[in-house]
């Protein structure tokens, strides 16, 4: 398992549940949440094998702004 982090734009709980319809449609994700009281929104994925590129796609279709932090 790994846990991916990322910076994004995703600022209100109503973003949230926009996002989230996405995210439980990938089935290698196992579990997500985000931080909005961060200052950089973060969004942090544990998943099994997941390419960070198609996340930020994902979000990024969607009209919002990821990208993968670096450790």
């Amino acid at each position: 398992m790994e846990i991916l982090i990322f910076k994004t734009n995703v600022r209100k709980r109503t973003e949230v549940s926009k996002v989230r319809s996405l995210l439980i449609s990938v089935p290698s994700i196992l579990n997500w949440n985000f931080d909005l009281d961060d200052c950089d929104n973060i969004l942090r994925i544990e998943s099994n094998g997941l390419n960070t590129h198609y996340i930020e796609s994902l979000l990024q279709n969607a009209g919002f702004d990821c990208r993968e932090l670096d450790d």
